[in-house]
């Protein structure tokens, strides 16, 4: 099922732990539990909780009551007569392209692209570029990262996992700076690392940055560009001059 904003409008009674605030107003319940009083004045609410931990709705026939709280916050609508409706939404961004199975947009958003007719979203990874080429096995779109060397692959992590064309270039590329065995790359906890192979005798692991390798540090491990400069792939390494 699709998230929904529900709006209510009419002539409410609005109470927060400081104020009161009577009057026409819309009344928006975002899907995240946030909650919005707008009136005829600008753009900003003039009362709101965002991401409340519970949002109740009572309804008497014509009469209605909202209570929403937070912690020990608490915003509270009243009123004896509302209009109400329901408007299915999605997440908003920049569009990438239209996904090949369900024909929805695809836009890029929160780190993600998203599929807005199926509700897909494909993670990417940090500082990855969406391409407009398509992936010749699915047809989503590439998306271009860097990880030791520029690699091209699907946003669908399924169809080309960037971590098989990270692991095809540098597996066993680098040797153990502790023990002298090679590294292995691996994903552990969810980051992309250069294990070593005799782990867990050795428990040598190096996050692999976002970056491209472009010198040998004096240590005997590879040194990469990245968008804050050059560094050892030892993040603690002292040898490394620049």
């Amino acid at each position: 099922m699709a998230d929904a904003i529900r709006a209510f409008a009419g002539d409410c009674t609005v109470e927060t732990d400081d104020r009161t605030h009577r009057g026409r107003v819309l009344v928006l319940v975002k899907p995240d539990r946030t909650v919005l009083v707008h009136d005829a004045d600008g753009y900003q609410p003039v009362a709101w909780l965002t991401r409340a931990d519970a949002v109740t709705v009572e309804s008497d026939g014509p009469g209605f009551g909202l209570t929403a709280r937070l912690d020990d916050r608490t915003l509270r609508v009243t009123a004896d007569r509302i209009r109400r409706s329901v408007y299915p939404v999605t997440e908003a961004g920049v569009p990438v392209g239209t996904a090949p199975d369900s024909g929805g947009s695809l836009v890029r958003t929160g780190g993600a692209v998203v599929d807005l007719e199926s509700g897909a979203r494909y993670p990417l990874v940090a500082g990855a570029t969406v391409l407009d080429d398509p992936c010749p096995d699915c047809g989503l779109p590439l998306m271009r990262a860097d990880r030791g060397d520029t690699f091209e692959v699907c946003i669908d992590r399924g169809c080309d996992p960037l971590d098989d064309a990270v692991r095809e270039r540098f597996d066993r590329a680098w040797s153990c700076p502790d023990c002298g065995s090679d590294l292995r790359i691996v994903r552990r906890r969810g980051r992309l690392l250069a294990g070593c192979d005799a782990y867990p005798d050795c428990e040598t692991a190096l996050t692999v940055p976002s970056g491209v390798v472009v010198d040998d540090c004096p240590c005997g491990l590879p040194v990469f560009e990245t968008a804050t400069g050059r560094r050892c792939l030892d993040g603690t390494c002292d040898r490394w001059s620049g």
